[in-house]
């Protein structure tokens, strides 16, 4: 399977050997989306492999132990330290201002002072800061993403309304 039509949802940190459970840590935002898990894919040999939840109980904020259909100590073990996935269209519903980074790419990049200043050709995901990666006119521009920053996100429109700092797109447009 492509894994481009997936998202990573977390790892499996060990084998749980009690009961022949494992231990989900989950990446993600909200981990009680996922308390009702059916299915996932693990990645094996760089290839995505269905799995069935038998159960899952959230132990923490982003720990979980799951039970999986057909899967005794020694096969969670071999799970263990493994990638977890879901298709993109399993990802929960998000509204107002907040975006997967997938889904914003091609959006046009209306700032409040510029005016259309391109379209979004990649997000860069780096700590402590992710950043719009904006192409206009052969130039590129990067805006941080941040609440101040992202006015308005129009899904319809497939735009993204933006205050950037003062002086910040001059700099790139000098250039």
């Amino acid at each position: 399977m492509d894994k481009e039509n997936f998202y990573f949802l977390g790892y499996i940190a060990k084998a749980h050997r009690q009961k022949s459970e494992l231990v989900l840590i989950l990446d993600v935002d909200n981990p009680k989306d996922y308390k009702k898990l059916e299915s996932f894919f693990i990645e094996i040999d760089k290839e995505l492999v269905p799995f069935f939840v038998e159960s899952i109980e959230l132990k923490s904020h982003n720990k979980a132990f799951i039970r999986l259909q057909d899967i005794n100590l020694d096969s969670a073990e071999f799970l263990a330290k493994r990638s977890v996935y879901l298709p993109l269209d399993q990802l929960p519903i998000l509204g107002g201002n907040k975006f997967y980074f997938h889904e914003v790419i091609d959006f046009e990049v209306i700032d409040l002072i510029h005016g259309n200043i391109g379209t979004i050709k990649d997000i860069i995901d780096i700590q402590p800061q992710s950043l719009l990666k904006i192409s206009f006119k052969e130039k590129e521009i990067l805006i941080p993403i941040v609440d101040d920053i992202i006015k308005n996100v129009d899904r319809d429109k497939r735009q993204i309304v933006v205050e950037a700092p003062e002086g910040l797109i001059d700099l790139y447009l000098e250039i």
